[in-house]
């Protein structure tokens, strides 16, 4: 099918929308990142303003991060991929480009609010209530337009991807709008409707689930999509990926108390998020070899194909950091992991190694196709991406392990008399240099965003240069 049939057959102008700003999302997110690692290291880089200090600037990264370029991947995925696998339009042009102008509105809101101290304080859920009742709105206009597509599609199965990105819609719905209940007292400022421990288990059920549906359960039906057409080879087992599916929507939704450890959340609570995120490896696992073994036969391709890299090595991420939240969530274990730097490493192996490269194998993937392209103009900027990335998330996770680790022993080391042996402010110190070392990686990761989006400006720019010299040649032929 011709580029120009597709464009009629199938809604690829919003998809471009969504896969354009999620470049532009991903540097605006992790340049904002690479500041607050920088603030750690030099703490004058908060110029002693409110709106600039890491408090503020912190849940605006994480906002960015995972709304603003995550959300936007997964708009931009499940629509490209859910037209193409029903064989049919998206339900109603108008509704998906609400969908994208809400969304950009809500980013924005959450870009101007944060910085400015308007917060719910809520982990992953700090937009104040105006904004969370518009996120609502656009996100349930998603579903509608995703669902729609589904039901009007013209074959008869469901691909397994679109299990998963279902999936994703409907819990984030109900995360989000369940968590967010709340009591305004002005247009700006709210109560949580929960109180004391009940608010604190409902945020990290949200907490844990945001990235265990938002940052997961969508990321692989993105993975499901993409990693086969990429190795153009059929997923390894399609019955294994039912059974991930259904295994890893039942489990995850029971492990965020293990968030809460040691907390006044009831011991049986947090034994029970404990359990159930030990038994989530199974899943997680079974999902991450299904896309391996993808490659059975096609290994080769990994030598000239930097793409296919890159979604590979994103499920080596996946795997090890859906091992390494399970070792965590064990009670021993976060007696000496929690509130160090080693839970932060942990994030960004799932972060950056996960979610950020299954994205961006992704764009690089999709983009050209968008514009009519059969690749990306440099390949080599590609190759030169891929090790940024790879370089810059093994510095960045390698150094916050070996401070987490640190930091834990330095903290519950005591003297024979009782006292502690270390200060804060010491255990601080010995973390500097692994500040240093973080913000180097955080650095290269950015920088090879930096180099995508100047390769993906080329690849659309020759690609709008290319339909113009066709339409001047046919103008030509008429007259």
């Amino acid at each position: 099918m011709s580029t120009a049939t597709q464009e009629n057959a199938y809604n690829y102008k919003v998809v471009r929308q969504f896969a354009i700003a999620t470049v532009i999302w991903g540097i605006v997110g992790m340049s904002v990142g690479v500041l607050i690692a920088a603030q750690l290291v030099w703490p004058d880089l908060n110029f002693d303003l409110p709106w600039t200090s890491f408090g503020r600037l912190r849940p605006l990264h994480t906002n960015a991060v995972i709304f603003a370029f995550g959300g936007s991947a997964l708009f931009a995925t499940s629509y490209y991929v859910v037209q193409r696998t029903s064989q049919t339009r998206l339900l109603s042009d108008s509704l998906a480009a609400f969908t994208f102008w809400g969304w950009q509105a809500v980013i924005v809101l959450a870009a101007i609010t944060l910085p400015l101290g308007y917060t719910t304080t809520k982990e992953y859920a700090e937009l104040e209530w105006p904004i969370a009742i518009l996120l609502a709105v656009v996100w349930i206009v998603y579903g509608i337009v995703f669902f729609g597509t589904i039901m009007k599609r013209k074959t008869s199965h469901i691909y397994v991807g679109n299990w998963f990105f279902g999936a994703f819609i409907v819990v984030t719905a109900m995360l989000h709008i369940v968590n967010h209940i709340s009591i305004p007292v002005t247009f700006w400022k709210s109560y949580s409707a929960y109180a004391g421990a009940t608010d604190a288990l409902i945020q990290w059920w949200y907490g844990h689930n945001a990235v265990g549906f938002f940052l997961t359960t969508g990321f692989l039906g993105m993975m499901y999509y993409f990693v086969p057409k990429q190795a153009e080879r059929p997923i390894y087992s399609y019955r294994l990926s039912i059974v991930h599916f259904w295994a890893l929507i039942t489990l995850y939704i029971w492990a965020g108390p293990h968030h809460l450890h040691y907390t006044a959340l009831p011991d049986w609570a947090q034994s029970l998020g404990m359990v159930m995120s030990i038994i989530l490896l199974a899943p997680s696992w079974g999902g991450m070899i299904n896309g391996m073994m993808t490659l059975s036969g096609a290994w080769h391709k990994l030598r000239n194909d930097p793409i296919l890299r890159f979604l590979v090595v994103s499920l080596a991420f996946y795997g090890m950091s859906t091992f390494e939240g399970p070792m965590m969530a064990i009670k021993t274990v976060n007696a000496l992991s929690h509130y160090t730097d080693w839970t932060v490493g942990h994030v960004h192996a799932g972060a950056l190694g996960w979610v950020a490269m299954v994205t961006i194998g992704s764009m690089y993937h999709l983009i050209p196709r968008l514009f009519g392209r059969e690749q990306m103009v440099s390949v080599g900027l590609i190759n030169a991406h891929f090790w940024l990335a790879t370089i810059g998330t093994v510095l960045y996770i390698a150094s916050l392990w070996v401070n987490g680790i640190m930091q834990g022993l330095m903290w519950r080391a005591v003297n024979s008399d009782g006292t502690l042996t270390y200060s804060f402010a010491e255990a601080l110190s010995a973390a500097h240099y692994g500040y240093i070392v973080r913000l180097i990686g955080g650095a290269f990761f950015l920088t090879g965003m930096f180099l995508m989006a100047w390769n993906v400006w080329r690849t659309v720019r020759v690609a709008d240069y290319s339909r113009a010299t066709v339409a001047a040649r046919i103008a030509e032929g008429a007259h």
